[in-house]
């Protein structure tokens, strides 16, 4: 019989992280003062971030310890399982064959705690005791408020508006998890007071969130901030996925042609992708892959490639990003965790340098993707994670076209069990579509006045 998944042992979690930066031919350029628009040191970060975490964004070392209380909480669902889609195969009647790796089993339901645990680690070895975050669809939010709660550190979670409402067990979790969590914008905050000011109405975004999240570590000399994504140390913490996939089809017998992972703001593109990306760049091999993004948020395949601000009001440093602008506030789509106007800085490097690609999707291919794959698989996937499977499922049907027997692998990163009304929504005919326009675009850009790349 035919082996479906495969596992690893707990003695098979890997020990240290993968830095990319290491092996990239074109190193990331540096992060800018938002004031000066100088390249900045870690006295500007000091205060979001402790020191270890600060080592770990700007470090040139190919592998980074993984400490072991950190690999003990891994344990709790690491190594995760990969599957080999046999059902979703048959109904697409292709060639290729398609491999998952399934991060739906952590506590928080998604990837988000591999990088959660090691930033709570840090902090309380830094003697911090309260962290502030943003959050969109609110799995790092629950990520996040389930690592401070291993440490006994106190979580203040800012979510965006849109989620809030719409994904109300989302918040509880957190709650549960000892969490306190606030809509944003929000009145706590002169970024969100600010952002009221001018629509009283809105439905946030991550760049308001974040403003809000970090305006207020800046105040207190107790206080740290955390981040889901984007930046290079949290890219880097999440490599444990596709460190353990080698392992896996090595299991299977088994090589990718073509891996495929959602995009928001790049951990869980990176987190698959980066491993096997060093085949690429130090043996030569032409592993495609690809990052999944929403039509209503292209920042990718139809943004920019510039420095730009992280947040809405301007507290973060430039970053050398591809960028629809940091006032870009996207559709409130289902998939909150893509609503991020700007990629990080390593991801959109590599794009530029050809090394990776994009796909733009709809949000009703998404869900009719995930139907079939939750109908075929079993398991109903997170919105986020649609994005994936229908990327997945245009490069099986391609296979069929050009009649080749391809590998893939995607990063299913985390289940939809609190998406339901998302579902609900699709099923009865009532969800909406939504491509931003090319005037949406030029118009967010045109209030842009931070520094051009040549």
């Amino acid at each position: 019989m035919a082996q479906k998944k495969f596992i690893l042992s707990e003695a098979e979690i890997p020990e240290k992280w993968y830095n990319i930066v290491a092996d990239m031919p074109n190193k990331p350029l540096p992060p800018l003062h938002p004031g000066t628009k100088e390249p900045i040191g870690p006295d500007m970060l000091a205060p979001l971030f402790p020191m270890e975490l600060i080592k770990q964004e700007v470090t040139t070392d190919k592998w980074v310890d993984i400490p072991d209380e950190v690999r003990e909480i891994y344990k709790i669902w690491r190594p995760t399982p990969m599957f080999r889609a046999y059902g979703l195969e048959k109904l697409l009647d292709t060639p290729a064959k398609i491999y998952y790796k399934y991060e739906g089993g952590s506590p928080a339901g998604s990837h988000k705690p591999n990088t959660a645990v090691p930033q709570a680690y840090y902090n309380k070895q830094a003697g911090v005791k309260r962290i502030t975050t943003e959050t969109g669809a609110g799995q790092w939010g629950s990520a996040l408020s389930f690592a401070c709660q291993l440490f006994g550190i106190e979580c203040e979670v800012y979510m965006v508006r849109a989620s809030y409402d719409g994904k109300p067990y989302r918040k509880i979790m957190m709650n549960t998890w000892g969490a306190t969590v606030y809509p944003s914008p929000s009145n706590r905050t002169e970024a969100g007071k600010k952002i009221l000011a001018g629509d009283p109405h809105s439905p946030g975004s991550l760049g308001i969130a974040i403003s809000e999240a970090v305006e207020l570590a800046f105040q207190d000399e107790n206080t740290k901030y955390a981040l889901g994504s984007v930046l290079n140390h949290v890219l880097m913490h999440q490599t444990v996925i596709g460190l353990e996939a080698i392992k896996q089809l090595e299991q299977a017998g088994d090589f990718p042609d073509v891996i495929v992972a959602p995009f928001g703001g790049g951990s869980n593109f990176a987190g698959i992708t980066f491993p096997f990306l060093r085949y690429n760049l130090e043996e030569g091999k032409k592993i495609r892959c690809i990052a999944a993004e929403p039509a209503s948020c292209p920042k990718l395949t139809r943004g920019v490639f510039r420095y730009d601000l992280g947040d809405t009001v301007g507290m973060t440093p430039l970053l050398p990003m591809y960028t629809l602008g940091h006032n870009f506030i996207p559709a409130p789509i289902h998939a909150g965790g893509l609503r991020y106007h700007g990629a990080g800085a390593i991801v959109s490097q590599l794009l530029k340098d050809g090394l990776i690609e994009a796909q733009a999707l709809k949000q009703l291919e998404c869900f009719e993707a995930g139907i079939k794959f939750a109908k075929t698989e079993g398991i109903i996937p997170a919105p986020e994670a649609t994005h994936a499977i229908a990327t997945a499922i245009r490069e099986a049907q391609r296979a069929k076209e050009e009649g080749t027997a391809k590998t893939i692998l995607f990063n299913l990163c985390g289940h939809g069990h609190f998406d339901m009304s998302a579902y609900e929504q699709y099923l009865s005919g009532k969800l909406v579509e939504h491509e931003v326009t090319q005037e949406e675009i030029l118009e967010s850009l045109a209030e842009l006045d931070t520094p051009l790349i040549a």
